[in-house]
């Protein structure tokens, strides 16, 4: 344009016929969307057609259970009630069970599994905790035995009710026993939920000798010694707990204790061996007492005949004398008073030669007597029985004894080298003669 004037500029054909052709392109294109879309829609049709009426899966061909649960956990006092299935038409099939527990039954025409728990199953034995049952169940055609199917599944019952196992010593919780002595008792086991495993033993005071329990029904067995009890501990007597520790797989643990009060008591045996030792060395000092009255007893008789011999001399001198001096011969008168004066003097010269042996006749008589209250001591104090009770009272009054007559004959001289037996001594001791010349005279 210029100035007041409008130029006009002439209309291009080319730009006209480039907007034809792309009109005529995007037409097309809308065209074809649409018959895609309609084509798209009839084979949605038909493909939703064909779905319908064919079978979403083909027909199995071997019977089977589809269902199956192969592990039942069930509680005690619980209901169990369980629907078997099968690929098959159920009204032509039966079911049943092999190797079932008491109680678990089956519906034998639609395969319903129902068991109830009762506890009295479990009381009575028929049933235990814990316990795998291994159950068999089948399935079969009513018209073809051919067309079964067995298999297996495994039922375990438990209980939440804890019911704890205990130990229990076959005796009291309290024993008394002697030095010596033996205690013997078993370790029962009361069994609960969960039976005790291994049994764990402790002393207050350690002991020995005794048997170690490591399990149920072991025996303990204990033989206290006998200087376990000492002097200084109060009453003459001591006592022992012993504990018993049982415990299960859970390591719950079960105390029992026993008490076992020992008291003081005698060592029978080393007793025993010290009364014969005593009683032996009392019949060997017997026998050298014996040989020592001998001895004292030949020497008062040697010494008796000598005396007598000098008494029977001056006798017969001082008769002869009294019957020479009433003699006619003068001769015969004098010596007759001559002897009587030689009589007289032979009593010095007999007290000279023999004189009285008083303290040998008291010795032998002491010693005589002292054997005669040793024998009897013997006598008096043998052992009645297998365990003399009084053992240790015989003993102790025998070596009293014993002793109190070594002393009374402590000086006496005993003489040890004895040349004769024991059957020669005792004939020589218990001779009539013997006896009657130191027997008491009224």
């Amino acid at each position: 344009m210029r100035g007041n004037k409008v130029i006009l500029q002439p209309f291009n054909i080319f730009n006209e016929q480039y907007i034809m052709r792309k009109l005529v392109v995007l037409i097309s294109l809308m065209a074809g969307i649409i018959s895609v879309s309609r084509a798209q829609d009839t084979l949605s049709v038909k493909s939703s057609d064909t779905v319908h009426t064919a079978p979403i899966h083909p027909a199995d061909s071997v019977l089977r259970i589809i269902n199956l649960n192969p592990f039942f956990n069930q509680h005690v006092d619980s209901l169990l009630s369980y629907q078997f299935m099968i690929n098959r038409d159920p009204s032509k099939y039966y079911w049943y069970l092999k190797n079932s527990p008491a109680g678990l039954k089956i519906n034998k025409d639609n395969g319903l599994l129902t068991f109830k728990a009762e506890k009295s199953y479990f009381l009575s034995g028929k049933l235990r905790y814990d316990h795998d049952y291994r159950v068999d169940i089948g399935v079969q055609n009513l018209n073809d035995p051919k067309d079964k199917v067995d298999t297996s599944f495994t039922l375990v019952f438990y209980n939440t009710e804890i019911i704890p196992s205990k130990v229990k010593p076959t005796v009291g919780s309290t024993l008394t026993i002697d030095e010596g002595d033996t205690v013997s008792f078993k370790i029962q086991c009361e069994t609960g939920s969960f039976p005790i495993e291994d049994i764990l033993f402790s002393s207050s005071i350690p002991i020995r000798n005794f048997s170690l329990v490591k399990k149920c029904d072991d025996e303990f067995r204990w033989s206290p010694d006998y200087d376990f009890v000492k002097d200084s501990d109060p009453g003459k007597q001591k006592t022992v707990t012993l504990s018993f520790i049982g415990s299960n797989k859970f390591r719950e643990k079960d105390t029992a204790l026993v008490t076992i009060i020992v008291k003081d008591a005698l060592n029978y045996p080393l007793a025993s061996e010290d009364y014969k030792l005593l009683t032996k060395n009392i019949s060997t000092y017997i026998l050298q007492l014996k040989y020592t009255f001998l001895q004292l007893d030949k020497k008062l008789k040697k010494n008796k005949k000598t005396r007598t011999t000098f008494d029977m001399t001056g006798a017969s001198t001082a008769l002869t004398g009294t019957i020479l001096s009433t003699s006619s011969s003068q001769g015969a008168q004098n010596t007759g008073k001559v002897l009587p004066s030689v009589g007289i003097s032979l009593v010095p010269i007999k007290e000279a030669i023999a004189p009285a042996k008083i303290v040998d006749q008291n010795q032998a008589a002491l010693v005589r007597t002292s054997i005669k209250r040793l024998e009897y001591m013997l006598t008096d104090n043998s052992l009645v029985g297998d365990r003399d009770p009084d053992i240790v009272k015989k003993t102790n009054k025998l070596r009293d004894e014993l002793k109190q007559i070594q002393v009374q004959l402590i000086d006496i001289p005993i003489d040890f080298t004895n040349n004769m037996n024991e059957e020669e001594l005792n004939r020589y001791f218990n001779s009539p003669k013997v006896n009657k010349k130191y027997r008491l005279k009224g």
